[in-house]
């Protein structure tokens, strides 16, 4: 299948990113700063970025206040998407969701496959839509960010990917409709 890009401007979005964490801060989020290189590096626009605890009331405090900004179009969130105790990033995120982006948490699955086997079995990733905002949520790991970004998120954040993005499904944000 070929994939392509249409010859029409780029439109940069404001992505916010969450990283889940009960031990990482801002010097040691090497997940949360590859996504925020990565999406900067693209030519988005960084709306915020936060560190909060692994717990469902702070992230979805979080996250709430960022679907109801009129600047924020796309969530991601690293962390707290695996099995153990303390993981709750679908518990605190998924009741939010207006429409479930079902096909991401499987697609990253796929492309996780090749690098970690069978344990990507453990990846609870998923993704869906609030108030017109994107939301991914992807596992900590500084790999699993690149995955999901190279394969998936750099694609559909994308306005000139074909045959679609997720880009017309998005509010209108003030500040990039300026620069445009």
């Amino acid at each position: 299948m070929s994939h392509s890009k249409v010859d029409k401007p780029f439109i940069p979005l404001e992505i916010a990113v969450l990283t889940v964490s009960d031990t990482r801060s801002i010097e040691t989020d090497t997940s949360g700063q590859y996504l925020i290189d990565a999406l900067t590096g693209a030519g988005h626009i960084l709306a915020e970025r936060q560190i909060v605890k692994d717990d469902i009331y702070q992230i979805r405090a979080v996250v709430s206040t960022w679907i109801a900004s009129p600047n924020v179009q796309s969530i991601i969130i690293t962390g707290g998407t695996g099995f153990s105790g303390r993981d709750s990033t679908p518990e605190a995120v998924s009741v939010l969701f207006d429409k479930d982006v079902d096909g991401f948490g499987e697609l990253f699955r796929q492309f996780s496959v090749a690098e970690i086997g069978t344990s990507t079995l453990q990846s609870r990733a998923l993704a869906g839509f609030a108030n017109n905002t994107v939301i991914f949520c992807v596992p900590g790991s500084t790999n699993a960010c690149k995955t999901a970004w190279i394969n998936i998120l750099s694609l559909q954040l994308d306005n000139q990917h074909r045959p679609c993005n997720f880009v017309p499904n998005l509010k209108k944000s003030a500040a990039c409709e300026s620069r445009n």
